[in-house]
C-alpha cells in the first residue's frame, strides 16, 4: 500500500466499486463536492482512513493573500477550528454491496504523486470500477434532465457507456483532476470513468443592469441524475427517492425564481430569453431496464 495512504480500518470485503469527488474546479452544481458528502450520510459510511495532503498544496503565494492558505476559526483567540486541505476515505454498504466513497481537495502540488496514491488506493480496497464526479456550468433548460458528458479510461467501456444516455467528450484545454486520472487509470488497466453534469447558469446581465448572472449552487436534479446512472452501472441499489423529491423541488424553486424576476422586470421577458439560450437542447432519456419494470409493478398495482 502507497506510504501516503493511512488506514485506521481493515474493510471487512473487496470494495464493489469507488466513488470519487473532489472540491475542484469543475464542480458546477457542486456535482464534485456535496454529492459525495450526500452519499456518505444517506449510507452512514464510515471514515476508514486518509490520502495524506502534505505533498499537495501549497501554503501560499505571495500577492495572493487567502487563496491559497488554510483557514481558521478563532473563538475569543483560541483556535476552535482549523480548516486544512484533505483526502478522505469512507467505507460504505447498501443491499449487501460494500463501496468506498473518496472526498478530496484537488492537488496543487506533485499530481502523478496523486494519482499513484489514489488508485494504489483502489487496487488496495479491490474496487473494480472508479467513478468519479465533476459538474460543469452551461445553458441548460433547468425543468429537464441534465446533459450528462462522459469520459473513460478504457476504449472497451465505449459500448457499455453508450447505453448510459451520455455525450462523449471532445473537450480541448485545461485539465481538471477527474480528467487527469484517465491516464494513469489506462496505464494501470482500471476502469475509471467520469460523469460530468451541464448544470444550467444564464447572464441575465445584457438584458438589464440590475440582473445578474442566474444559476444553480447545489443542483439536486443533476445529483439524481449523474446518481441514476451510477446506481446501475455499480448495481449499488441505492434509494433515490430522496434526490428524486429534491430535484423536483428545486425545478419548483427556480420557476418562482424566475416568476418574480418577471414581475419585477416585465419589459425584460426572461423566459423568453431563457428559451432561446436552451433552444435545440434534446433531452436525454436514461430508463435502464430495472426501473422501467419498477415504475410498470407500480402502475399496475395502482390501478389493481
Amino acid at each position: 500500500m502507497d506510504t501516503l495512504i493511512e488506514l485506521w480500518e481493515t474493510p471487512p470485503a473487496h470494495a464493489t466499486a469507488l466513488i470519487a469527488g473532489w472540491r475542484q474546479w469543475a464542480d458546477g452544481g457542486a456535482v464534485s463536492s456535496e454529492l459525495p458528502k450526500y452519499l456518505i450520510e444517506q449510507t452512514h459510511a464510515r471514515h476508514i482512513g486518509v490520502l495524506n495532503s502534505d505533498p499537495f498544496y501549497i501554503f501560499q503565494v505571495p500577492g495572493t493573500h487567502a487563496l491559497f492558505r488554510p483557514e481558521i476559526k478563532l473563538q475569543d483567540g483560541y483556535r476552535a477550528e482549523l480548516r486544512e486541505k484533505r483526502n478522505d476515505i469512507y467505507w460504505a454498504e447498501n443491499d449487501g454491496r460494500p463501496f468506498v466513497i473518496f472526498l478530496g481537495d484537488e492537488p496543487q502540488l506533485n499530481i502523478a504523486r496523486y494519482a499513484h496514491a489514489f488508485f494504489d488506493l483502489a487496487q488496495t480496497l479491490h474496487a473494480r470500477r472508479v467513478v468519479a464526479l465533476g459538474g460543469v456550468y452551461g445553458h441548460a433548460p433547468h425543468d429537464k434532465d441534465r446533459e450528462i458528458t462522459c469520459t473513460y479510461s478504457l476504449q472497451r467501456m465505449k459500448d457499455e457507456l453508450n447505453e448510459y444516455a451520455v455525450t462523449f467528450s471532445n473537450y480541448e484545454g485545461g485539465v481538471s483532476i477527474g480528467s487527469y486520472l484517465l491516464d494513469r487509470a489506462e496505464k494501470l488497466g482500471i476502469e475509471y470513468v467520469v460523469f460530468y453534469a451541464i448544470v444550467p447558469m444564464f447572464d441575465l446581465t445584457p438584458l438589464s443592469p440590475l440582473l445578474q448572472t442566474l444559476l444553480i449552487e447545489q443542483d439536486h436534479k443533476a445529483w439524481y441524475d449523474v446518481m441514476r446512472r451510477i446506481n446501475h452501472l455499480l448495481q449499488l441499489h441505492l434509494d433515490l427517492s430522496d434526490l428524486e423529491r429534491a430535484s423536483r423541488q428545486l425545478i419548483a424553486s427556480f420557476d418562482a425564481k424566475i416568476d418574480d424576476l418577471e414581475r419585477a422586470l416585465p419589459q425584460v421577458n426572461i423566459r423568453a430569453h431563457l428559451n432561446k439560450l436552451t433552444e435545440g437542447f434534446v433531452e436525454p432519456s436514461f430508463s435502464p431496464l430495472d426501473e422501467v419494470w419498477k415504475k410498470g409493478l407500480g402502475d399496475l398495482f395502482k390501478d389493481l
